[in-house]
């Protein structure tokens, strides 16, 4: 991660617990980068230096209003109004983990083909935290890719429980 990058998660990590709305905002700004890396145009429609800053700023507002806490859409319209909109999910990435370490735990980042429960997510964070050692804080983000079960990354060790994978087992053995 750059020194900016850094800078910014701990900036944004120093607003959010000021507000005391940390584990909220945080995923909210976790499924936000998720969104922005999956979608090009969004990604270009906000770093694009030919569209005004207010202008990309109103578009993070017409998209998050009303479904995201203040700060988050706040937070993300100063990144965009800085230019910095491709860098977006670094410096979400780099606040995840600066929160994570502040609670002392790791972050899972689990990609699942449909949403989870609170408590399929408690469960799983259990889960991970036997299987690791570790106290594990689990970022779910939905892709359909997937197709059944769960992958999920801590670190460099992912561990692949989707169908897809099964059904890749299968077809090497058969």
């Amino acid at each position: 991660m750059s020194t900016r990058t850094d800078a910014y998660a701990a900036a944004f990590h120093a607003v959010i617990a000021a507000e005391d709305t940390l584990g909220e905002v945080e995923d909210e700004l976790f499924r936000f980068a998720r969104i922005l890396e999956g979608d090009d145009a969004l990604l270009e429609a906000l770093s694009d230096p030919h569209i005004e800053p207010a202008r990309r700023q109103q578009i993070v507002t017409d998209l998050l209003d009303g479904k995201a806490q203040p700060t988050t859409v706040n937070l993300v319209g100063l990144v965009v109004g800085n230019g910095r909109a491709r860098e977006l999910p670094d410096i979400v990435d780099a606040l995840v983990a600066l929160g994570a370490a502040s609670r002392e735990a790791a972050v899972a980042q689990v990609r699942s083909a449909v949403a989870l429960s609170d408590d399929q997510t408690t469960r799983l964070a259990e889960a991970l935290s036997r299987a690791t050692g570790k106290s594990v804080e689990v970022k779910v983000t939905v892709d359909p890719s997937v197709q059944g079960g769960v992958v999920a990354q801590i670190d460099d060790t992912v561990i692949d429980g989707s169908v897809r994978r099964r059904l890749e087992q299968l077809r090497a053995a058969l």
